[in-house]
C-alpha cells in the first residue's frame, strides 16, 4: 500500500522557534499483554532519511529488520526506554509511558530542547517542551526513525523472554494477544513476563485470582521515578 513518507515539518517550525535539538519518540507494546512497554527516542537533525523509512507499523518484519541497524548508524542519537510489566502494574500505562520515556532521554547523550511525540495525548509533561502529532511515527522523520528503532528491539527481547516460554510464541506475537497467546494462557497460566492488571485475566476464570489491582504510588516514590 503507498504512503507518504515522513518529512522533516514538524521539525523545521520547532527549530525555527528556537529549539536546537529535536528528539522523536514513540511507543511500542501498550496493548501488550506480556513483556515491557519501550519508548524510542531519536534525535536525526534535518539531513535526508534512509529510503524506505516509515512507521514501523506499515513495514514487514523483514523490512523493519533490515532497516534498523541503517538508521542506528544514521541518526544523531537513539535511546530505548523500558518500564517492565511489573512497573505497568503498579503505576497504570499513562505513569509507565512517561517512565519509560524518560528513561529514553535520560540515555541519549545529548538533551533534546523540544520532543514530538506520536499521538495526541502528552504522556511526558513536566518540564519538557513537548509537541503532539497524531501518527507522527509516519509523518516527522525523527518518530518514524524511534517507532522503527523501539519496535525492533522490543520484538528481538520478546523473543527472547519467549525461549523459556515456546508455548506463548512470543517470538510471533510479541507479547500482543493472539490465538496461541490466549490458548497457552488458559493452559498453563500467566508467565513472570505477563501484565497481571490487565483485562484479560478476567475472561479467564482459573487464573482471574491472579489478577491485580493497582495500588497508587505515593507522592515519595513518584518523585524518586521522576515524577
Amino acid at each position: 500500500m503507498p504512503y507518504d513518507p515522513p518529512t522533516h515539518a514538524v521539525e523545521r517550525s520547532l527549530h525555527q522557534a528556537g529549539a536546537r535539538l529535536v528528539a522523536g519518540l514513540d511507543e511500542v507494546g501498550r496493548g501488550a499483554w506480556a513483556g515491557p512497554v519501550m519508548v524510542g527516542a531519536a534525535v536525526t537533525g534535518l539531513r535526508r532519511p534512509p529510503e524506505g523509512l516509515t512507521d514501523s507499523k506499515l513495514l514487514t518484519e523483514r523490512r523493519r529488520t533490515a532497516l534498523a541497524p541503517v538508521l542506528a548508524e544514521w541518526v544523531t542519537a537513539h535511546a530505548i526506554g523500558a518500564a517492565s510489566a511489573r512497573e505497568c502494574d503498579d503505576l497504570g500505562m499513562t505513569a509507565a509511558l512517561r517512565l519509560a520515556a524518560l528513561r529514553a532521554l535520560e540515555a541519549l547523550p545529548v538533551r533534546p530542547d523540544a520532543v514530538i511525540l506520536d499521538g495526541k495525548h502528552d504522556y511526558l509533561g513536566g518540564s519538557w517542551k513537548v509537541r503532539t502529532v497524531i501518527k507522527g511515527d509516519q509523518s516527522c522523520v525523527c518518530v518514524s526513525a524511534a517507532s522503527v528503532l523501539a519496535k525492533v528491539r522490543r520484538d528481538a527481547l520478546m523473543a527472547e523472554l519467549g525461549a523459556d516460554h515456546p508455548e506463548f510464541a512470543f517470538g510471533e506475537n510479541a507479547g500482543y494477544p493472539s490465538p496461541t497467546h490466549r490458548a497457552a494462557l488458559e493452559e498453563l497460566g500467566p508467565t513472570e513476563h505477563h501484565r497481571l492488571s490487565w483485562s484479560y485475566l478476567d475472561a479467564l476464570p482459573r487464573w482471574s485470582h491472579l489478577k491485580r489491582s493497582r495500588v497508587p504510588v505515593d507522592t515519595g516514590e513518584q518523585l524518586s521515578l521522576g515524577f
